[in-house]
């Protein structure tokens, strides 16, 4: 980064903005030039040929986990050093308006909200069509079932996953982004998506993941502590509310981090949010009405906001104290 604090904290600002402006005006760029698919073609080629069968699957299977944490680190390891001469590259030869633009692109492909958005609302149209096409335009966005889900249960499910990722799609790697510059974001987005490819308990397309994807899963968890509390936060300040029993109620989920976000959506919105068997939000909430889906992506956009000023506030504060 340029050698003056001042001057660092205005590109690394100014990049945060102009990376907000080109992923609502541009999206995602093309799968072939899109790092976080590379990212997923390697973790998939490793887990293919890595993950056990189900039913050759051990109770208790420390090599395999080994294995497993080994591959990890050997990805983000090669992320991170890609991410860093990247931005070592940009820093040397780039005067700072241009340092700030180069960056504010290649952050782009490490955060995902107007598609998060788009996605999500596009599940309420579809509802408008039919119970079918809901499910189908569900299933884009969700690895669990949706073939037996009622509306209700539909449109609950869309909520949750607009609340969910935009701690996994926006804020976390956001956050690491300003702290770590371009390496944190990309090791996040690889931590991310490794959870999401292997960070299953038990069988999941006819392989067990329960102990080769064991590491990535706690590694996930530990990223995302931190950003999913202030994604709960950033959403009570874009309501300008604060949901009580938001703790308490993202106890009630089995993940430690995706809970935040969703149950301070679910009582923002006044509304009960399930997954069938595993957990309900807001249990005495109303249903979700499609009113209810639409207030959650503004919502979500006045948050996408409120970060990246309070991101500005926070890096130009950093550089007062220093």
């Amino acid at each position: 980064m340029p050698a003056f604090p001042l001057e660092h904290a205005l590109v690394v600002a100014a990049a945060l903005w102009l990376t907000l402006a080109i992923d609502c005006w541009l999206g995602e760029p093309a799968a072939r030039w899109h790092p976080v698919v590379w990212m997923g073609q390697y973790l998939g080629w490793i887990g293919s040929r890595i993950a056990p069968p189900a039913a050759k699957a051990k109770p208790r299977d420390l090599a395999l986990f080994a294995i497993g944490a080994l591959t990890w680190c050997v990805g983000a390891i090669c992320v991170g050093m890609v991410a860093a001469g990247v931005q070592a590259a940009m820093v040397q030869w780039l005067p700072a308006w241009a340092l700030a633009m180069a960056m504010a692109f290649a952050l782009k492909p490490l955060f995902a909200w107007r598609m998060l958005h788009d996605e999500v609302l596009a599940v309420e149209a579809a509802l408008g069509v039919s119970l079918d096409a809901g499910r189908a335009q569900l299933a884009r966005l969700v690895s669990r079932e949706v073939s037996m889900l009622s509306e209700r249960e539909v449109r609950e499910s869309a909520v949750e996953s607009l609340a969910e990722n935009l701690n996994d799609s926006l804020v976390a790697p956001l956050f690491w982004f300003v702290l770590l510059g371009l390496p944190g974001a990309a090791v996040y987005r690889f931590a991310n998506t490794a959870d999401a490819m292997w960070g299953y308990r038990g069988e999941r397309n006819g392989r067990d993941w329960t102990w080769f994807g064991k590491w990535a899963a706690r590694t996930d968890d530990v990223l995302s502590w931190l950003p999913a509390r202030l994604t709960a936060g950033l959403l009570a300040l874009a309501a300008w509310q604060w949901p009580a029993g938001v703790a308490r109620e993202a106890r009630r989920t089995p993940s430690p981090n995706s809970g935040w976000p969703m149950a301070a959506m679910a009582l923002l919105l006044g509304v009960r949010l399930a997954k069938p068997g595993v957990y309900a939000l807001n249990a005495e909430g109303r249903p979700a009405e499609a009113a209810d889906t639409h207030r959650a992506a503004q919502l979500g956009g006045w948050a996408a906001l409120a970060l990246a000023v309070c991101a500005s506030l926070a890096i130009l504060a950093a550089t007062v104290w220093a």
